[in-house]
């Protein structure tokens, strides 16, 4: 769910997502735009219970207080409510001194009720919180303003607290109380409490993690769809003498060798830190530990780009055993991830662990396999070096003459007990099928398409991605009235099936590219488009290099295009008419108003604004169809968002568009 989005403030855009330093009104000493700050985050309450720091923020403002051009965020003196138990300042006299003094963000004054309180405590805290949020709006002129997100440790109420000031008009949603957990590891929990939030916030507005300072935790909280954090824990680490990095924190005394490249462990040895006085080494360490956040940060962008972050969320969660139980907790969201999740990236699937097995990635091929022609029988055979169909085919349209190759496959078995068991009447027609690890069955007319033949795993198998392949088996053969398998997968996911020699020289193969065109489109666009496109009159172009299908005629009239990098369709406008004739409203349609629709024709990319329906089930880089309210079919392009964040979002480009004209 993580995304790269720009906040724009009175004082300037900030890439998300994005680390606000803490910022002590009275005690800065450190210039955290130099290592990498755009924008940082100060407590009000603290400028307004000084006489001298609150007069020279009235007469001076803010950004010149704290010695900061770039947009500021304020707290409201939440935290200090939380600590001290009472404040003497009022919520809408902190949204009015906050806006007097030239904030760019506000915070209105909520209730952070901590983790596992009564639950009666926390339903009545959190209508206090409500009822400051709709106050907040009414107080304030031109603030932008942050309503955050309470409810304790009850999913419930964090839920219904997001549902009701996500109809509200606030800028920024901040996910708040939740350092005691953070503090104790409880990782966990953060867990249900960030996506019972994020599930019922708005698409369109930043989600601030609050006090999720430390970088180990950053990737973890971008994945779940958190955009901003502020880090007290630079200066407060330094402070005790504790370095900060993304797998962990080291403490100064015992270390030997710094623990990174920034310009503090180049420079300096441990010895000569803990040689230096208190002040002085505190502030180096401080620096070390922004330096290392910001690099984090940009890590993270890095990798919602290349579309690596769950990979690297695994990596960092590895670094802690209740990160890990954090990790393990997240496989309880996948199916809402998912929708988010890009239909198609830029890099392979790589399988670090059993982790890996709840990806998005997964839990859509696994619901979505169903799409493509059932046939009677079926062949499993043991993975090949990728992609499949081109490795196994020479080895399939061979069987009885190339003895070396079928020595590759082993023996065969028929499974018992199957529907048609020992019928000699059994339809010719044939699956073949490949078993790896992470996908399960890998039918070879789609083995191509993203992620199947981008992914890597490692040859000697965990304990868990051989009982979840098992699973998957178990449950795909149940279809097939006849299965036939190769030993050496009986013997690798340690299959218990009633078994029968079967000769596999019997079999005689054929691969027919039109079939498996057809197959890719139902996979890709829903059972039946393949034939809605295709046909049985069509001529089928491949690339002179790489013998891969490139092109699908029908004539001198292009259709589609295979798209190398993903395996997916591209459509051409004689393909994007057929397929809008095939699929019923609203499947596969953004929808624009009339002042878009003349911009659509001419092949104009379609920005958010202008959408005012969408099929729901429609991904990020999912090939779709541009059509006007009547359903005419305006243009076709790719959809550069999910459906969520087109129907939310008021500005922003939606879909590239490819081609348009008069349909």
């Amino acid at each position: 769910m993580g995304r790269i989005g720009i906040l724009k403030t009175p004082h300037g855009n900030v890439k998300t997502p994005a680390l606000m330093p803490v910022i002590h009104p009275g005690k800065q000493t450190i210039d955290v735009k130099k290592y990498g700050a755009d924008i940082v985050i100060t407590n009000s309450y603290i400028i307004y219970k000084n006489e001298e720091l609150k007069k020279k923020a009235l007469e001076e403002g803010i950004h010149s207080l704290i010695n900061f051009e770039g947009p500021i965020v304020t707290d409201s003196g939440s935290f200090q409510l939380s600590v001290y138990g009472d404040i003497d300042v009022t919520n809408k006299e902190i949204i009015e001194f906050q806006e007097n003094i030239g904030t760019d963000i506000g915070t209105s004054l909520d209730i952070p009720t901590p983790p596992y309180v009564k639950r009666e405590r926390a339903e009545k805290e959190l209508e206090i919180t409500l009822e400051r949020a709709k106050e907040a709006l009414d107080a304030r002129k031109n603030l932008m303003l942050n309503s955050v997100v309470q409810g304790s440790t009850f999913p419930d109420l964090r839920a219904k607290c997001a549902e009701a000031i996500g109809q509200m008009d606030f800028e920024v949603y901040p996910i708040g109380a939740v350092v005691p957990l953070l503090e104790n590891y409880k990782y966990k929990d953060v867990v249900d409490i960030v996506m019972a939030s994020v599930a019922n916030l708005p698409p369109s507005r930043p989600r601030h993690l609050m006090g999720a300072g430390h970088p180990m935790v950053f990737a973890l909280a971008v994945a779940m769809g958190c955009d901003l954090f502020d880090s007290a824990a630079y200066i407060l680490y330094a402070q005790d003498d504790r370095l900060m990095m993304p797998n962990g924190t080291y403490k100064l005394q015992d270390l030997l060798e710094m623990p990174c490249s920034c310009e503090v462990c180049t420079k300096y040895t441990p010895n000569d830190l803990r040689s230096m006085k208190k002040e002085q080494r505190m502030k180096l360490i401080a620096q070390h530990n922004l330096h290392v956040s910001f690099a984090e940060i940009r890590k993270i962008r890095q990798a919602i780009v290349d579309g690596n972050l769950l990979e690297l969320v695994e990596q960092r969660c590895r670094a802690h055993p209740y990160l890990l139980d954090a990790l393990r907790n997240l496989k309880n969201y996948t199916e809402l991830m998912e929708e988010y999740d890009p239909e198609y990236k830029n890099s392979a699937f790589f399988y670090t662990g059993p982790e890996s097995l709840n990806r998005p990635e997964i839990f859509r091929y696994l619901s979505r396999i169903s799409r493509i022609p059932q046939k009677n029988r079926v062949l499993l055979l043991p993975s090949f070096k990728k992609p499949y169909s081109k490795n196994i085919q020479n080895i399939l349209t061979n069987f009885g003459r190339d003895k070396p190759d079928l020595e590759k496959l082993g023996n065969f078995y028929r499974i018992k007990g199957l529907k048609s068991e020992n019928s000699s009447h059994i339809d010719e027609q044939l699956q073949v099928v490949v078993v790896d690890v992470p996908f399960g069955v890998i039918p070879l007319e789609i083995d191509e398409i993203y992620p199947l033949a981008q992914n890597e795993s490692p040859s000697l198998l965990d304990g868990d991605s051989k009982i979840f392949v098992k699973n998957i088996i178990n449950e795909y053969i149940n279809n097939f009235n006849e299965v036939i398998i190769s030993e050496s997968l009986i013997k690798k996911f340690d299959l218990d099936f009633e078994l029968e020699n079967f000769n596999i020289n019997e079999l005689r193969l054929q691969f027919d590219d039109k079939e498996k065109i057809k197959y890719i489109a139902d996979y890709q666009f829903g059972t039946g488009a393949g034939k809605a496109l295709f046909g049985t009159n069509v001529d089928i172009v491949k690339s002179r290099k790489t013998g891969k299908i490139r092109h699908v005629y029908d004539g001198e009239d292009l259709i589609a295009t295979l798209r190398a990098s993903d395996g997916i369709f591209v459509l051409s406008m004689l393909g994007a008419e057929r397929l809008h004739e095939f699929l019923e409203y609203p499947k596969s349609r953004v929808v624009v108003n009339s002042d878009a629709e003349p911009f659509a024709r001419e092949g104009k990319s379609i920005f958010a604004k202008f959408v005012i329906d969408i099929d729901i089930n429609i991904r990020a880089n999912e090939e779709v169809l541009i059509v006007n309210e009547n359903d005419d079919l305006l243009a076709f392009g790719k959809s550069i968002l999910n459906a969520h964040e087109i129907k939310d979002l008021k500005t922003g480009q939606a879909v590239k568009t490819r081609k348009g004209g008069k349909l």
